[in-house]
């Protein structure tokens, strides 16, 4: 009988050590998720300044350059494309990362297209408004830069947690998978060619 007692003490230390790990692991995964949401929340909020101030920018180079239409037809498509890809913070895997960085990245190309029209134009050049925008247009990229930095830290705390043993055996039962990425855009790793 005491030798039940013993193995039935035993085995209830232990159903309550795996039970006291699982609960503090849980927590701790949803610690890390709201942690990833909240970054999430901050690159999304980066994004959209940058959204908000495409129309003003497009509009004072309009005044200046009125036969660049394409130009301006392709920043807007691209606007248009980049604010209407959303992903909710419970969908970051890295498929869906890969695609709104692929929408950000058009973006980003149709507004160095749109900022290069400006060299043509000495006026534009003198432009207060256009200026004003332009730096707060550079600043908000530096933003984005911190913002995605800071998520992508964030990420690969969370990533790593919730693959460690032997949160990983139960990681999946709470529905706690993996998040994706932000990555370096194709060809980055190409220095850009400069000529004279």
């Amino acid at each position: 009988m005491k030798k039940n007692l013993i193995i039935g003490g035993v085995i209830l230390v232990l159903i309550l050590a795996i039970g006291f790990n699982i609960k503090n692991s849980y927590n701790s995964m949803v610690s890390k998720n709201e942690a990833v949401e909240g970054a999430w929340a901050q690159v999304e909020s980066v994004y959209q300044r940058r959204a908000d101030l495409i129309p003003n920018l497009v509009n004072t180079v309009k005044g200046y350059a009125e036969f660049e239409k394409s130009t301006f037809v392709e920043v807007t498509e691209a606007r248009s494309k980049a604010t209407s890809l959303t992903i909710s913070a419970d969908e970051l895997t890295p498929e869906n990362m890969a695609k709104f960085q692929a929408a950000q990245s058009q973006l980003s190309g149709s507004l160095s297209r749109l900022l290069a029209t400006f060299e043509r134009y000495p006026d534009l050049k003198a432009n207060q408004n256009f200026l004003e925008l332009q730096a707060q247009l550079e600043g908000t990229e530096n933003r984005i830069s911190v913002e995605r930095q800071k998520f992508n830290t964030i990420v690969k705390d969370y990533n790593t947690y919730i693959k460690q043993f032997p949160r990983v055996l139960y990681a999946n039962w709470f529905d706690f998978d993996k998040k994706g990425y932000f990555e370096a855009d194709a060809g980055s790793e190409n220095a850009p060619e400069v000529e004279f």
